[in-house]
């Protein structure tokens, strides 16, 4: 089980009756969350929601106002993590939604048009959220080589450069540097005597960088003994019970905003785009449980006019069917009985196919149908130009496009790993996940054996794959913005710029959690991460 599906699979939504047939809870439902203390309910204590829910066709005011009624800081209710996702599901519903205030505007794709500053400033009255946060000192980047730089610290005023240097961290990450090194340049006695020195020093159950450097030197041992493809395929195969699985990914998904928030940003671009149509079809390439799916069904089932007709063809690759339990009629039978209790005509297409071997032929393009096409966490695993000469990434992109979709959602991690050398490729990995390891941290104990589970069954697999596998046995090749920018402007995309507005109501969100999420609006897309390093990039295209 790769990442996407992780957090495909571990989606969480709305809370109602229809019941996904998993072994033991629905994967979206409310009581399916993890039983894990939140950063809000740490932060806030217990108290359960008071808040009345939505009426259809409320407006994005009416949101605020109601969510004010907990964030003001004068209120007298307490964040919980329960009111949260309530919240969530709310926010998620209302933006997608038609808009019945003239009040509130949205963004379109070719104009520079946002809500009005009346709403503006009553949003930033109302999520009064400043962070205080002491100076930092940004210290330049270190080099072990002429070529490859060493992640940047952040040291605080008071602390000299000799401190930061004895600092038992810093301390691990230089040796876990050393053994990419030696490795790279094939020093095998050195690497070996190295790796021995940093078994000592990591530990599944430390700091941060302890815990990441377990499986980098895991996937480390593994890229000296050419076993990395194998290793990789014997940790899916000794995944477990995917009863047991689908609790891990639904604890990752809660404890990692940055991800839930990549997710309603591609959503709410979809709902923008769609705001007007009677016939609609979403193309989703992975749509492991079709969990996404349900705020924006529930939106469309409120329109004030009656709802569109639906039709979603979900794409899943054959290796899904453990996770989910069973094939992919049990993402129809969850979608036809959201049909039934919300009165809104909906068909479903499974295709349990690789996303490469889609064609035209089988998307049953039908016209008059306004079509959406959905990429979240997964056009990495096709490969380019570099794998294969064909360069199936940049043909499925030039085939999608040629279907003329209204929009096409775009959500990966921003991380550098397609292309880049070995070594390279090594620090770019210690730095991107040693951020994700760091924002753990904020929710989850050290010594908490769920979060353990989760770093092991849903992160290692991938770690060890980057970093001892080449060629096509190596399927985690991300890509940066920019690059996935380029692609999709070779296609003949434009970008449908995500809306400032959104953008910003989740910015406020993210502080909920912690301060040291970050939120970055870059020409249109957004960049969601931890402290100074960006883990996911939101954006759409049409």
């Amino acid at each position: 089980m790769d990442l996407h599906q992780l957090l495909k699979y571990g989606l969480t939504a709305s809370d109602h009756s229809c019941e996904f047939p998993a072994p033991r809870t629905p994967a979206y439902s409310d009581c399916s969350i993890s039983k894990q203390r939140s950063p809000i309910e740490s932060l806030s204590g217990n108290i359960h929601s008071q808040h009345s829910p939505l009426e259809p066709g409320s407006s994005l005011r009416q949101f605020q106002i109601k969510f004010s009624e907990f964030t003001e800081p004068n209120s007298q209710n307490t964040i919980t993590s329960q009111n949260m996702r309530h919240a969530l599901q709310e926010l998620e519903t209302v933006l997608m939604a038609p808009d019945t205030d003239e009040g509130a505007t949205s963004t379109n794709p070719n104009t520079d048009e946002h809500k009005p500053a009346k709403v503006a400033r009553q949003l930033s009255r109302t999520w009064s959220h400043e962070s205080r946060r002491e100076p930092i000192i940004m210290v330049q980047p270190q080099f072990t080589s002429n070529r490859y730089p060493v992640q940047s610290f952040e040291v605080r005023p008071e602390k000299r450069p000799r401190e930061m240097k004895e600092d038992p961290q810093n301390k691990v990450k230089q040796l876990l540097i050393k053994c990419a090194e030696a490795l790279s340049e094939n020093k095998i006695e050195e690497f070996d005597a190295l790796v021995q020195e940093a078994h000592g020093m990591v530990s599944i159950s430390g700091e941060p960088i302890q815990r990441l450097g377990a499986y980098l030197i895991e996937g480390l041992v593994a890229r000296k003994e050419s076993s990395g493809t194998n290793i990789y395929r014997a940790l899916k195969c000794r995944e477990p019970e995917s009863t047991e699985l689908l609790s891990y990914m639904r604890t990752l998904y809660d404890i990692c905003p940055y991800f839930k928030f990549g997710y309603m940003a591609a959503n709410g671009a979809i709902a923008e785009a769609l705001r007007s149509e009677d016939r609609i079809h979403i193309i989703d390439f992975q749509i492991a449980q079709g969990t996404q799916w349900i705020t924006l069904i529930q939106a469309l089932a409120a329109r004030p006019g009656g709802p569109p007709h639906v039709r979603i063809t979900g794409i899943d690759d054959p290796l899904s069917e453990y996770a989910r339990g069973d094939g992919l009629q049990l993402v129809g039978k969850m979608l036809s009985d959201m049909s039934k209790k919300f009165n809104i005509p909906l068909e479903f297409t499974g295709l349990p196919v690789y996303c490469p071997q889609v064609t035209r032929e089988m998307l049953d393009i039908r016209p008059g149908e306004a079509l959406a096409v959905n990429f979240t966490l997964h056009l990495h695993h096709t490969p380019d130009e570099s794998v294969d000469v064909s360069n199936p990434r940049d043909g499925l992109l030039r085939m999608v496009k040629g279907l003329s979709p209204k929009v096409t959602t775009l959500v990966e991690q921003e991380s550098n790993t397609n292309t880049t050398p070995f070594l390279t490729r090594f620090l770019e990995t210690l730095d991107y996940y040693y951020a994700m390891f760091e924002s753990i941290d904020v929710t989850l104990p050290r010594d908490s054996k769920e979060r353990i589970s989760v770093e092991q069954h849903c992160l290692a697999k991938d770690i060890v794959n980057i970093i001892a596998c080449e060629g096509d046995g190596r399927v985690e090749r991300h890509e940066l913005l920019g690059k996935w920018r380029s692609r999709l402007t070779m296609a003949g995309f434009k970008p449908y710029p995500l809306s400032s507005y959104v953008n910003s109501v989740i910015k406020k969100l993210l502080g909920f959690y912690s301060d040291k999420y970050t939120l970055v609006e870059k020409d249109g897309a957004m960049l969601l991460g931890w402290k100074n390093r960006s883990l996911i990039s939101a954006s759409a295209w049409h």
